[in-house]
């Protein structure tokens, strides 16, 4: 066990929910696992009972739907035992995503279509997942090869990997619901008698919505506050000079605002109290993080290829290092676009990044975070 982990506490222990079935973990609100096949083996997905009014203004008892998992044979029916084992005979009245990566999406036109439900989201989320699901250069592919190169990535068995992406996506995500609802934050939704408020979140996704409920004290956090892993927050190639690192720890000091004690029902990891620590955590994370790049850059300037021993000290598939060059980019970005580093095009083509002038003792200082 991390020992972080300490810091904070599960309240269900170690308790999980059997395939096909639920755990109840708050008054009108169920918690579904269901298995991914990546390194990052599960996702949960959450039931809240609801009702709304049909076509002919008569209240219609059901559930509201947060997640949906990929598309896949094996997730389609685990979701034929949640209908038959977890409904109670009620339907499913509307389905939320929190954002656009596959493990939420996956399934929300399946799931809308089989339920004749309409899709809530945040509008930017919407648009880049169907650019990535009709637009099969949209992720991947040589575009996305250009971009590791570009950094430092040379292994060729890796870059090929990448070129093979094109159509990932679309794989997970075959299809999207025709149209949505849209989510913005601070938008009240009511369920089940519950008031829920919408809290937006940027970094890891490009608008994603977290979900969080005063009378019940409980928050849907999405991929936005695990309790055991660090979010990935990456920059892509379609958005080549951003700042995600920034904008996701800004992100994460909106939560402060909430109950210490909150019960987080997190996407990934088991349901945990201790936000405000592991906001805490987070940060300090993250500050190490830049701390030891900027560290490395006074010996030499550094691509985010030659970032990634640094950062990861674990050997990594071809999967995981999408992820991990995404990541290393990221807090590059972030010490580049605050000064701290400056980027430069080197001889080869590749993007190098070496300290700033007068940023030589900043990471003996603490001084590579700044967030306000």
């Amino acid at each position: 066990m991390n020992p972080l982990e300490h810091q904070i506490h599960y309240p269900l222990g170690d308790a999980l929910p059997p395939e096909g079935s639920a755990i109840a973990v708050a008054p009108g609100v169920k918690w579904i696992r269901m298995g991914l096949p990546f390194a990052l083996d599960h996702i949960n997905l959450w039931l809240l009972r609801d009702r709304q009014p049909d076509v002919g203004g008569t209240l219609v008892e059901g559930w509201t739907v947060v997640d949906c998992c990929i598309d896949s044979p094996g997730t389609r029916a685990q979701w034929e035992q949640v209908f038959a084992n977890c409904l109670e005979g009620l339907p499913i009245l509307r389905v939320i995503v929190t954002h656009m990566h596959p493990d939420h999406i996956g399934l929300a036109h399946w799931l809308c279509e089989r339920w004749n439900v309409h899709l809530w989201i945040s509008a930017t989320d919407y648009q880049v997942a169907r650019t990535a699901v009709y637009d099969r250069n949209g992720f991947g592919g040589e575009a996305g090869a250009d971009f590791y190169m570009l950094h430092g990535m040379q292994d060729e068995e890796f870059l090929q990997h990448v070129r093979g992406r094109a159509s990932y996506f679309p794989t997970l995500v075959p299809a999207l619901p025709p149209c949505f609802r849209r989510l913005m934050d601070g938008d009240i939704i009511e369920i089940g008698g519950h008031k829920w408020q919408c809290i937006s979140g940027y970094g890891h996704a490009p608008e994603h919505i977290a979900l969080y409920c005063e009378e019940l004290s409980a928050l849907l956090s999405g991929d936005m506050v695990l309790p055991r892993i660090s979010t990935n927050v990456s920059v892509h190639a379609s958005e080549p000079e951003s700042d995600p690192l920034r904008l996701f720890l800004t992100s994460l000091l909106r939560y402060l605002a909430l109950p210490p004690s909150t019960l987080v029902l997190p996407s990934h990891g088991k349901p945990f109290q201790g936000l405000h620590e592991r906001i805490r955590q987070l940060q300090n994370h993250h500050r190490e993080r830049l701390d030891e790049i900027l560290a490395a850059a006074q010996q030499g300037s550094l691509s985010a290829f030659d970032v990634l021993p640094i950062m990861f000290k674990r050997q990594l598939d071809a999967h995981q290092m999408t992820f991990a060059m995404g990541e290393a980019l990221a807090h590059l970005h972030w010490l580049w676009l605050d000064g701290q580093l400056q980027r430069v095009l080197d001889a080869g083509g590749v993007h190098r990044f070496r300290l700033a002038l007068g940023s030589s003792q900043q990471a003996l200082h603490g001084g590579a975070m700044k967030v306000s």
